[in-house]
């Protein structure tokens, strides 16, 4: 018995659907899938996508149609879901949602959560910023209190290593010296584990590519999914994989194993 985790951007839940998202992932063998970008409202999902195989969703919608959203999929009934941050700007995007699942003594959360991108401009890159400041305190207190693995879009590549051309990124969003400084922090101040990088620790490893200049056929990508987890948790990680043999969106499901059961 283990613990099979998956995260995806899947930038648009229908038009990945096309591209044969549902059946992939109701065969992925994931015990949880976090997902995010679902661009989509609760009309839209229902009798379409609430389940995927044996996997049950629970979601976070945007307001606004068409924009961002998250969901956690799990084939474990959750004893409690946490939908949000408390945030009135950031909860209005549909950025987070916690599905927890404790038994006895163990208190464990599995996390979607979708950081805002700041490529739009500077005003959603203060926007970003706003919001690194919100998640930081957040996950510190979380981990006093419960294991937890954050899976998500984080929209930071952390080091040179996790991107093909570092060096003509240094002034663009997701390569910010203030965005790195703060995944540094958060993994060695606050304690957390970047398991990806944990697990392997090879060049060339991309989540996220552009829809120009064959970027993907030429792997000139950047690794902007995670899976975030407390050491206890993270200890626990076996095996990772980025699923690259079908595309169901501009980035790719990242698929970690762990080595206990819900």
């Amino acid at each position: 018995m283990g613990f099979r985790l998956v995260t995806l951007n899947l930038n648009g839940i229908r038009s990945a659907a096309d591209k044969g998202f549902v059946q992939w992932a109701a065969k992925a063998g994931a015990d949880c899938m976090g997902v995010q970008e679902i661009k989509a409202q609760q009309a839209d999902v229902s009798g379409r996508f609430e389940r995927i195989g044996a996997l049950q969703g629970h979601f976070h919608f945007a307001q606004k149609k068409g924009y961002s959203g998250v969901g956690v999929y799990a084939r474990k009934r959750p004893t409690e879901v946490i939908v949000g941050l408390r945030n009135r700007e950031f909860d209005a995007e549909g950025r987070y949602v916690e599905a927890r699942f404790d038994h006895g003594r163990r208190r464990l959360s599995i996390i979607s959560c979708y950081f805002p991108s700041g490529s739009a401009g500077e005003h959603r890159q203060q926007a970003k910023f706003r919001f690194l400041d919100l998640i930081y305190p957040h996950l510190r207190r979380l981990k006093r209190q419960r294991e937890f693995i954050l899976v998500g879009d984080i929209n930071i590549a952390h080091r040179e290593i996790d991107l093909r051309n570092w060096k003509s990124n240094q002034k663009h969003s997701g390569f910010l010296p203030e965005e790195r400084a703060w995944l540094t922090r958060l993994l060695d101040k606050a304690g957390l584990v970047d398991v990806f990088r944990h697990l392997n620790n090879q060049p060339g490893q991309y989540t996220w590519w552009s829809n120009r200049g064959r970027a993907r056929e030429r792997n000139v990508g950047w690794r902007l999914d995670y899976h975030l987890a407390t050491p206890g948790v993270a200890a626990k990680a076996r095996r990772e994989a980025i699923y690259l043999a079908q595309r169901f969106s501009d980035h790719a499901p990242v698929i970690v194993d762990y080595d206990f059961a819900l």
